[in-house]
């Protein structure tokens, strides 16, 4: 992964990102040319690997694949214009940039088609996933009939954690003021994604990553 020293988050940072992944990108190396499929995820810490499921009609893992498998896991992202920084008034050497959160996770792909280990990896992901809701659902839930035929539609997905590797990349290469700038222009933006890059620079994620490696540089778009 291309990340420069400003916008590599530590250890500690990229393990929060890791065990907060919920989905990504499965990509495969194969005769046929690269496979990807997006998944749902959910990051076992103690055993070292990401458990997921796919469907069983999907070629991408009956295709044979060479050496490891790569995820990449997207978190929030959003243009960032020229016009927000108040140094443009001063010197005008900006240029538009993108401000992004993402991950790729490399490691031994295993393919299980065990329903008793699908059983438990489907368990384990929904546990995951509804485990801060109010009535949280759980697949002992379903009718088992039912439940066993929807097992028999898929395969379980276990990739062994080898390297990870992330870039947060949140203006903290900008000066103080161009860095509010950016808030508060990704926060007039309104929609969605523009939200969510807004409040973690507000949250201080990018403040964070940046003050690991000797806090802002001023440099402009230097290295993006």
């Amino acid at each position: 992964m291309y990340a420069p020293q400003h916008f590599r988050p530590d250890d500690e940072t990229t393990g929060t990102l890791l065990e907060q992944a919920v989905a990504g990108h499965l990509v495969t190396s194969t005769p046929q040319g690269p496979m990807a499929t997006m998944l749902p995820l959910a990051v076992d810490r103690p055993g070292n690997r990401v458990l997921a499921h796919m469907a069983r009609q999907n070629l991408q893992w009956q295709t044979p694949w060479y050496g490891e498998a790569l995820i990449i896991v997207q978190g929030p992202h959003a243009y960032v214009s020229p016009s927000w920084y108040p140094s443009k008034a001063e010197h005008g050497r900006v240029v538009p940039t993108w401000n992004y959160v993402v991950m790729h996770i490399t490691g031994t792909l295993r393919v299980h088609e065990d329903t008793a280990w699908v059983s438990d990896a489907v368990r384990f992901l929904t546990e995951r996933h509804e485990q801060q809701r109010e009535n949280p659902w759980s697949i002992d839930d379903a009718p088992p009939a039912y439940l066993a035929g929807q097992l028999r539609a898929i395969v379980g997905i276990e990739v062994e954690l080898a390297r990870v590797e992330a870039s947060v990349k949140m203006s903290q290469n900008k000066s103080a003021a161009d860095y509010a700038g950016v808030v508060a222009g990704l926060t007039a933006q309104g929609d969605w994604a523009s939200g969510e890059v807004a409040a973690m620079m507000q949250h201080g994620v990018g403040k964070v990553v940046s003050a690991a490696h000797g806090g802002h540089g001023g440099q402009p778009n230097s290295g993006e």
